[in-house]
């Protein structure tokens, strides 16, 4: 059994995520979600699915991309 890093539960399914050459251990993926997730930089959810990049910059979407002055965001419909 492992130990959650977030929650601190040890858990006999707990389950181990390699990233950048750190190893993280969580016991779901809610855990993984709030320790991993990169936060969009303007309405501060969570990024789960691919988000958008612009100068450096991380978005959940095109929305909040231009809404922190980004150009030439379009959202993929």
């Amino acid at each position: 059994m492992a130990t959650c890093e977030v929650c601190g539960n040890d858990y006999g399914m707990s389950f181990e995520v390699h990233a950048q050459g750190a190893v993280h251990v969580f016991d779901c993926f809610s855990c993984a979600i709030h320790r991993m997730a990169p936060q969009c930089e303007h309405c501060r959810v969570p990024i789960i699915g691919q988000g958008v990049e612009a100068e450096g910059h991380w978005y959940c979407g095109g929305h909040c991309a231009r809404e922190e002055g980004r150009a030439g965001i379009v959202d993929k419909v």
